[in-house]
């Protein structure tokens, strides 16, 4: 208790998959926001993020618990392109939106949702309250059990609530 959390930095995004409209966290507030940042070529982001995210994706009410994937490129550029990452969500059956991280300025690699998160690589979780609050900001693999656990907890508070 007391603990203070910051609003969560905008996603910016250069393109959205699987959503008929582009998404912003102000339109999303009052729901939780869980998301999958991630790469194509990712072994980790394959074998246990996405399955991970497309499971709470059917699990949890989408009028409660948004799950949002961000494809965020920084190295492979030239393979990771977004007609390829339409095929690899077609393959892997990804339903969720999946925004692409807005390219940063020229020569510099690493894209800009990553810059503001401070993201150090992929798999990242991020967790957004209600109140559009960053919750949760960790690299690498999470347990199933522990991200539910946590989606829960953020899904049983109401939007004021202060931790």
């Amino acid at each position: 208790m007391g603990e203070t959390f910051e609003p969560a930095p905008a996603l910016q995004v250069s393109e959205w998959i699987n959503t008929p409209q582009p998404l912003d966290l102000p339109s999303l507030r009052g729901r939780v926001v869980v998301v999958y940042a991630f790469q194509m070529l990712c072994p980790a982001c394959v074998a246990h993020s996405l399955p991970q995210a497309a499971k709470l994706h059917e699990v949890f009410d989408p009028q409660q618990v948004v799950v949002l994937g961000l494809h965020t490129v920084f190295e492979h550029h030239d393979a990771m392109t977004p007609v390829a990452l339409r095929a690899f969500a077609h393959e892997y059956r990804l339903a969720f939106p999946i925004g692409i991280d807005q390219a940063s300025a020229k020569g510099d690699p690493i894209p800009r949702t990553m810059q503001a998160y401070g993201l150090r690589g992929t798999p990242s979780l991020l967790l957004i309250d209600r109140a559009g609050r960053l919750r949760l900001n960790h690299f690498g693999h999470v347990g199933d059990l522990q991200v539910g656990v946590l989606v829960a907890r953020l899904e049983a508070q109401e939007p004021t609530a202060g931790s």
